[in-house]
C-alpha cells in the first residue's frame, strides 16, 4: 500500500525536473552566459529583504538558474524524504520556483530545512511528515541572509542559528494558525511566518538592528517573459487535454466540475479531479495572472513571475478562474482609491498573491471576493512594515488577518450561523494521495445541502426533550 501511495503521482518528479531544466535553459537564452556566475554570486550575497528582484540585481540568466536549482533541490528533498506526491507537491514547487526569483536561493534555505529536520527528530517522527513544512518555512529565508550578511551583529553562524530556530518553531505554529483561518487563507505558512517575524523585528530593533524593506524592481522584460509564459501555459493546457490518457471531453468535464469548488483548504484538485483538469487549470490561471499584470501596466520580472508561478502552483490546491478573478478585481478597485495606482509594485504583487483569499470568493460568492481583495489592497501595504521585509509571504500574512475577520463576520451576519474552527490536521494535507469522491466535494451545491441538513437537525433538536438529547449525544461524544 505504501509503495502504491508513493507511486500514484510519481510523474510529478520527472515533470518537475524537466520544468526546472527548461527555466534554466531559458535563463541562458535570455542572458549572456558570462553574466550568470557573477549574478549567482550577487544573489547569494544579498540580504534578500522584500522586495529584492533577482532579475534586477543579477540579470534574468542568474535569476532563472537559481530558480531551477532551488526547484530541483526541493523536489529531490520531497522524494528522498518519501513524502507522498500529491496536489500540494505542485503547490510547493510553484512556491519554491517563484520565490527563488526574489528572496530564496540555494544557500539561505538550508538552515531552515535543517531546523525542521531537527524538530522531526525531536518529536521522533519521520521527516516526511514535515518535509513540505520545511520548504514552506523558507518564507523567512531573508531573515537567514540578513542575520548572516546585513545585521549589525552579522556573521554566518548567527545566520545558521537563526535559520535552524525558524525551522524548529514553524511546524507547531503553522499547525495552529491553519485552524484559526478556517481554510479561507491558502497561504497559511505566510500567516504563521508573519506572526513570527512580527515578534522578531522588535527584538532586533531593541538590540540596535534596523531591518527595513527595500525595492529592487526590474523593468523592460515584458516581451521575452510573456512569450515564455504563453508557451508554458499553452503546453500545460494541451497536455491536460491530450497527454493524460483520457479523452479531451472527460478533461473538459472535470475542469468544469473543478470550477464549481469553493477552493477552501484543503482542496487537493489532483486527487479530486486527476491530472488533466489540473493541468488545464494551471495553464488558464497562469494566463490570467499574466493578463492582470499587463492590463494594469505592470512589469513581468522576478517578483511578478513569482506571483504567477505561485498561482499556477495553487491551481492544484484551491485556485481557479472563478474564485481568483473577483479578488484581483477587488485589489484593482482598491488601488484607485489610494494615493497609488495598480501598477505600483506592491499592488502588482497584491493582485497576484492576494488570490490567497480565493476561498472567500468561492465560499461566500464573488461580491465577498471583491470585498476581500479591496481590503487586502490596503492592508498588505501596511503589514510589510511590521515585518520589515523579512517575510516573503507578506500577502499570506495580510490574507490571514483578513480571513480571521471576514469568515466569522460573514458567516454570522449573512449565513446566520455560528462560525466553527477547522478540525483537519494541517500535516494531513501532505500525507494523503488516495483519489477522492468529487460528486459534491467542496462545491456550493454540497454546502447548500449541508446548510439545509443543519437547519433540519436544529429544528428536530428543539422538539427533543433534554433527557432524550442527553442520551442521544452520548454515543457521538464517545465517537
Amino acid at each position: 500500500m505504501n509503495t502504491e501511495k508513493h507511486q500514484r503521482y510519481d510523474k510529478i518528479f520527472p515533470v518537475t525536473i524537466g520544468f526546472a531544466v527548461l527555466i534554466m535553459i531559458l535563463g541562458i537564452l535570455l542572458d549572456d552566459p558570462a553574466n550568470i556566475l557573477p549574478g549567482l554570486y550577487r544573489i547569494v550575497t544579498m540580504q534578500d529583504l522584500l522586495i529584492t528582484d533577482y532579475v534586477y540585481i543579477a540579470g534574468p540568466g542568474a535569476a532563472l538558474i537559481n530558480a531551477g536549482l532551488v526547484t530541483i533541490v526541493s523536489i529531490c528533498l520531497i522524494k528522498l524524504s518519501k513524502d507522498p506526491f500529491n496536489g500540494f507537491t505542485i503547490v510547493e514547487m510553484g512556491l519554491m520556483a517563484g520565490f527563488s526569483l526574489f528572496g530564496k536561493n540555494v544557500f539561505n534555505i538550508w538552515p531552515i530545512i535543517l531546523g525542521t529536520y531537527l524538530y522531526a527528530r525531536y518529536q521522533r517522527e519521520p521527516f516526511s511528515k514535515y518535509a513540505a513544512v520545511s520548504l514552506l518555512a523558507t518564507s523567512l529565508a531573508p531573515m537567514v541572509s540578513y542575520m548572516a550578511l546585513g545585521s549589525v551583529h552579522a556573521n554566518l553562524l548567527l545566520g545558521l542559528a537563526t535559520g535552524v530556530l525558524i525551522g524548529f518553531l514553524l511546524p507547531p505554529l503553522s499547525a495552529y494558525t491553519y485552524r484559526v483561518q478556517n481554510g479561507m487563507n491558502l497561504y497559511n505558512m505566510g500567516f504563521a511566518c508573519g506572526l513570527f517575524a512580527m515578534m522578531v523585528v522588535p527584538v532586533l530593533t531593541a538590540y540596535g538592528d534596523k531591518p527595513d524593506a527595500v525595492l529592487y524592481w526590474a523593468q523592460g522584460y515584458n516581451f521575452g517573459f510573456a512569450i515564455a509564459l504563453v508557451v508554458l501555459c499553452a503546453v500545460c493546457i494541451l497536455a491536460g487535454f491530450f497527454a493524460v490518457g483520457v479523452p479531451p471531453w472527460a478533461t473538459w468535464a472535470g475542469y468544469r466540475r473543478l470550477l464549481t469548488t469553493t477552493g477552501r483548504a484543503p482542496s487537493d484538485y489532483l486527487r479530486m479531479f486527476g491530472p488533466g483538469p489540473v493541468l488545464v487549470n494551471i495553464g488558464v490561471n497562469g494566463l490570467l495572472g499574466m493578463a492582470y499584470i499587463l492590463i494594469v501596466g505592470g512589469e513581468l520580472n522576478g517578483p511578478t513571475l513569482g506571483g504567477i508561478f505561485t498561482i499556477m502552483g495553487f491551481s492544484a490546491f484551491g485556485k481557479h478562474a472563478l474564485n481568483i478573478l473577483p479578488v484581483m478585481v477587488g485589489v484593482g478597485i482598491g488601488a484607485y482609491g489610494m494615493h497609488y495606482t495598480p501598477d505600483y509594485p506592491a499592488l502588482q504583487l497584491a493582485g497576484l498573491f492576494g488570490t490567497t483569499l480565493a476561498p472567500i470568493s468561492g465560499h461566500f460568492g464573488w461580491p465577498f471576493g471583491i470585498l476581500a481583495g479591496f481590503i487586502h489592497s490596503a492592508l498588505v501595504l501596511q503589514t510589510g512594515g511590521t515585518v520589515a521585509g523579512l517575510n516573503l509571504y507578506n500577502n499570506g500574512f495580510s490574507g490571514g488577518l483578513i480571513a480571521m475577520v471576514l469568515y466569522p463576520t460573514i458567516t454570522a451576519i449573512f449565513r446566520h450561523r455560528l462560525p466553527v474552527l477547522r478540525n483537519e490536521d494541517y500535516f494531513d494535507l501532505f500525507e494523503q494521495t488516495e483519489p477522492q469522491d468529487i460528486s459534491f466535494w467542496r462545491s456550493r451545491r454540497k454546502e447548500a445541502n449541508m446548510h439545509s441538513t443543519h437547519v433540519m437537525h436544529s429544528q428536530n433538536a428543539e422538539k427533543t426533550s433534554p433527557d432524550t438529547e442527553k442520551k442521544e449525544s452520548a454515543p457521538a461524544e464517545k465517537e
